[in-house]
């Protein structure tokens, strides 16, 4: 009798836990440079894919929200079943005004422009009059993307205290101009090239600001207020055959503060995450950047281990693993990589 109870308890549970992370749903963050059909190719969506991509927004009845509210709500797991979606525009190139912002005025998206404020009123980019008018339209944010777009994580043989003074400087000075162009300055920064290391995450958090980066993944409740992911847009990234499955993902259920440091110490590094029943551990596809789908090992207590088979050559890089949740979506989870060895940009 005892072990009908016992098993009954167990049955109801894993029921109970696969209803609610069926019931689910999450923030996709949408990340696009240039919106141009003659702009660099690795930054760019073109004209006619980013019509596509907001239709498809529109086909889904996804509801489009603001930044700042919409990472909020998903991060307190307050979005219950209501899948959401946020625009962001990274740098304030003039393409976006020119073409990305009549075509979302028309549709009614608001959207965030984050700005490296050292760059505006240079060639291609807007200028702080265009910055002005754009702000005072409903639905439009501008946010903090540093004042010189430089590689902000900590240098190898850099001390704290230079470290410290040059990042406070490009944070602290780009939020101050933005606060004296525009009025007002809103907690929100995206990191520079997407780079970041615990320190600067630190440096993110005491300000009180929301941190977001450029690898992939949907925003949830597991998700860390200081390394946020958010989906490239550029023509490679945000093709249609693609994108269904982006803007209805959901977070892998995995505590993001548990995740290792994007800094490597080794290449290939290894990234391990437990993952919670009653999820099949035997569905989780990873892949390297580069390297296209890689290897994952099962070890006692639900934990994941994954590492790509040989090193990366390159500054940055993730891996992104994702698993089927059995309703037509996927779990999502990106860990990016940096490697201080590799030249900066």
């Amino acid at each position: 009798m005892t072990t009908s109870r016992t098993l009954f308890r167990n049955t109801a549970f894993t029921l109970f836990t696969l209803a609610t992370l069926s019931a689910r749903a999450d923030l996709a963050i949408l990340q696009y440079h240039h919106i141009s059909d003659s702009t660099p190719p690795a930054t760019t969506t073109s004209t006619s894919l980013f019509d596509a991509q907001l239709a498809l927004i529109r086909q889904l009845d996804l509801e489009v929200v603001p930044l700042e509210q919409g990472t909020r709500a998903a991060l307190n797991g307050e979005l219950e079943s209501r899948q959401q979606v946020a625009l962001t525009f990274d740098d304030a190139y003039l393409s976006v005004l020119q073409e990305a912002a009549p075509r979302l005025r028309e549709y009614g998206f608001p959207y965030t422009v984050f700005v490296n404020t050292g760059a505006i009123g240079q060639s291609g980019y807007m200028s702080w009059g265009q910055l002005q008018t754009l702000a005072a339209e409903p639905g439009v944010t501008i946010a903090n993307h540093s004042e010189d777009h430089g590689h902000l994580a900590r240098r190898p043989e850099e001390s704290e205290q230079h470290w410290q003074q040059r990042i406070n400087r490009s944070l602290d000075q780009a939020q101050q101009t933005l606060e004296q162009q525009l009025g007002e300055a809103v907690p929100l920064f995206a990191f520079p090239y997407g780079e970041f290391d615990r320190e600067l995450q630190r440096a993110v958090a005491d300000r009180g600001w929301l941190g977001f980066g450029q690898h992939s993944g949907p925003v949830g409740s597991t998700s860390v207020a200081t390394r946020l992911p958010r989906f490239p847009m550029a023509n490679a990234y945000g093709q249609l055959d693609s994108l269904e499955h982006k803007l209805t993902s959901r977070a892998l259920p995995v505590t993001a503060s548990n995740l290792p440091d994007s800094v490597i110490d080794q290449n290939p590094p290894l990234l391990t995450f437990t993952l919670a029943e009653p999820l099949d551990a035997g569905r989780l596809s990873c892949f390297a950047s580069g390297q296209g789908r890689i290897g994952h090992t099962r070890e006692e207590q639900g934990l994941i281990a994954v590492k790509a088979p040989k090193a990366v050559n390159s500054r940055r890089f993730r891996y992104n693993c994702t698993l089927p949740d059995g309703n037509g979506r996927y779990y999502w989870l990106s860990q990016p990589w940096l490697d201080l060895g590799q030249p900066e940009d």
